[in-house]
């Protein structure tokens, strides 16, 4: 005879089930056999099976199901096996061997396992461990909280067994293993930090580096989101020892015994979940890889470099330069021994146009004439493709930047709090070999430290979706040969100010930009079969490469539509922007992130703006609109320019586009459903 906990709970004799009846009477026998050898007092059992009051009859109740299970368990052969069910005063003991209960087997194999000391011996242990579970524990017993309990603890245990059979199988050097077993228990217990580490590391030593990243931004945003804390010290202390290891390999991993050997792949492109695609980034994509850094060859000064004083004198100035000169020798060692390796996101796919920002950007990063780093910003709106572009300039002039290239999302705009200076800098410098416990802990002296290490190598450092320009100043190199491209929604004009930022504007995209991008999507057979319907859906997105890409996902999955019935659905403009969304991206969801910065003041003038008939009006016009005062409103309105959610065409002459407009009515709640696509 034996029972069964892990999974529904059973009884069988051979090859048959005894048959237990309704769910309080399991609930019953699972917790007798929870407690085995144990008396379990008749109010235990009353306080379990009941959520609510108990009846007034509920003693009567549990000793009919104890009487009814102890005939069955006797018409089993219970005898047999020195199974007793026995009744001692107001409380009920269930005598057995425990090796009959398939929780305590499992116990027994999970302790004999030692994955680290013994792996061979561990990974059939374990397999015969969890190879006992049929099912989630408990199942069929009341939802109370004590059985709610019992089986979290079981699980807790299970996935322990999960975790060392995965640690076992990479001493062995099986990492492919070890990631395949690692893999579905992180998919359904993503909060669970030592499982996920533990996949990491796995997909790490198979070469798969971007998916090992990927698992710690994904759960770093879901912890954040769903506990508001960060990552816990197992977790955080895998992503570091990624990075340290890229940058000793020159962003290469090395699969070792066991795993596939092709599957190693290169640190260029394995390590950016992908630059968002022209139109901008997906609602993913605002949390995708933390900063990595290159490593160069050049030597590394003493003190925190010169092209940046404002940190030495703020107060505590002297402790940041000792720490900075403390960290830098250090670091210099391990950061010197590896090759640079290529950490940008991929190149954004069917990237078209701009050959005019593209050649500006150029002009401003290649200026050596004035012996300072050159700064560019690329501002524009939502969806203009502001990522894209400095990307595709990064992968195209990677070589004028030997010693490598860093990236970093600085989550300004996107779901969450934005990332903040220091833990920018912390994985900058754990990139370029600086020991974790040799990482300042104050922004200020991490950031003289990271000036140091790169002033004199050819270093480029992309920092895209910044919020202000005091989120960017601490990740700026100093040295003349560095480079830095800054993206945001907002103009900076701080950077510009303070920092001789050159902007580089992006604006929307014409008329042929834009059927040509709708053709590198969907086949320029398709868009050449109606131009004049690919015409007016750039002009129902607004020219928003991300609006047209969507469009194009659409048409993608429709194939049997023309571009003119696309079109005809779009001029409702109560679906425009549920038409314009795919999965997790779209107008609607990039423009959200932009209002939720605003303060109460603009989003309700972004509101009142939204009311005017062809979306052209002026300080007067608007302030009529929102009910404000002319200096109020000239105030809000220059903010919201500074943000591209309007547009200053001419002195006191202020635009707002159509999409923008819409997105502000369904926010008001006057759009109908168009926002809700998302």
């Amino acid at each position: 005879m034996e029972f069964s906990l892990l999974g529904p709970i059973a009884v069988t004799t051979g090859s048959t089930e005894l048959s237990l009846g309704p769910a309080k009477r399991r609930s019953v026998l699972a917790l007798l056999l929870l407690q085995p050898n144990t008396t379990v007092p008749l109010e235990q059992l009353i306080d379990s099976l009941w959520e609510d009051e108990p009846p007034e009859h509920a003693r009567t109740v549990v000793q009919g199901h104890v009487s009814r299970l102890r005939a069955t368990l006797a018409e089993g052969g219970a005898e047999a096996y020195g199974i007793e069910l026995t009744t001692h005063g107001s409380a009920y003991l269930l005598r057995l061997p425990e090796e009959l209960i398939d929780a305590h087997r499992f116990g027994e194999l999970v302790a004999l396992a030692r994955p680290e000391a013994a792996p061979a011996d561990a990974v059939p242990l374990l397999r015969e461990a969890l190879g006992l579970w049929r099912g989630p524990a408990l199942t069929g017993t009341v939802t109370s909280p004590p059985f709610a309990a019992a089986t979290h603890a079981l699980e807790e245990r299970r996935l322990t067994a999960v975790e060392a059979l995965g640690r076992a199988h990479g001493t062995l050097g099986e990492h492919e293993q070890a990631a395949a077993i690692l893999y579905t228990a992180a998919v359904n217990h993503p909060l669970r930090e030592g499982l996920i580490a533990g996949l990491m590391r796995a997909l790490f030593r198979t070469g798969r580096q971007s998916d090992a990243l990927e698992w710690f931004h994904r759960t770093r945003r879901l912890l954040n989101e769903e506990l508001g804390v960060d990552p816990g010290e197992r977790l955080r202390g895998a992503y570091e020892e990624i990075l340290r290891a890229e940058a000793a390999d020159g962003g290469r991993a090395k699969p070792t015994a066991g795993a596939r050997t092709g599957a190693a792949s290169d640190g260029a492109a394995g390590h950016g979940r992908g630059a968002a695609p022209e139109g901008g980034r997906s609602a993913a994509a605002g949390h995708g890889p933390r900063p990595v850094a290159a490593t160069g060859q050049g030597p590394v000064p003493d003190g925190t470099g010169a092209s940046d004083t404002r940190g030495d004198d703020a107060p505590g100035g002297d402790r940041a330069r000792a720490g900075a000169a403390d960290g830098a020798r250090a670091g210099s060692g391990s950061a010197r021994a590896g090759a640079a390796p290529r950490l940008l996101p991929r190149p954004p796919a069917r990237f078209l146009g701009r050959e005019e920002e593209l050649a500006t950007l150029t002009a401003v990063l290649a200026d050596r004439t004035t012996g300072e780093s050159p700064l560019a910003v690329v501002a524009g709106p939502a969806g203009v493709g502001k990522t894209a572009c400095a990307v595709q300039w990064a992968h195209q002039h990677a070589g004028s930047f030997p010693d490598g290239q860093l990236f970093a999302d600085l989550r300004g705009f996107g779901e969450g709090d934005e990332a903040p200076p220091a833990e920018i800098l912390r994985d900058f410098l754990l990139a370029l070999g600086t020991p974790p416990e040799r990482v300042p802990g104050s922004a200020q002296a991490a950031s003289a430290l990271f000036r140091s290490l790169v002033a004199e190598r050819r270093l480029l450092v992309v920092l895209d979706n910044a919020r202000s320009s005091a989120q960017v100043r601490p990740l700026l190199p100093g040295g003349p040969h560095c480079a830095t491209v800054v993206t945001s929604r907002s103009r900076l004009d701080g950077l510009v100010a303070t920092d001789c930022a050159r902007p580089v504007g992006l604006q929307t995209l014409g008329h042929e930009e834009g059927a040509a991008l709708l053709g590198a999507m969907l086949g320029p057979e398709r868009v050449a079969e109606d131009p004049a319907a690919a015409r007016e859906l750039v002009d129902l997105c607004d020219g928003l490469p991300l609006a047209l890409r969507a469009a194009a996902a659409q048409l993608t999955a429709r194939p049997r539509w023309r571009l003119a019935r696309l079109a005809a659905a779009l001029r409702d403009e109560r679906r425009r922007l549920a038409l314009l969304s795919a999965e997790d991206t779209g107008i609607a969801a990039a423009l959200r992130m932009s209002v939720a910065r605003l303060s109460a003041d603009d989003a309700q003038l972004l509101s009142a703006l939204a009311t005017s008939a062809d979306g052209h009006l002026n300080t007067a016009l608007a302030a009529a609109l929102a009910g404000y005062d002319p200096e109020r409103t000239q105030d809000g309105l220059d903010r919201l320019a500074e943000m591209h959610l309007v547009d200053e065409e001419a002195t006191d002459v202020y635009t707002i586009s159509t999409l923008t407009q819409l997105f502000a009515r369904d926010e008001r709640g006057e759009g109908g459903d168009g926002g809700k696509g998302e």
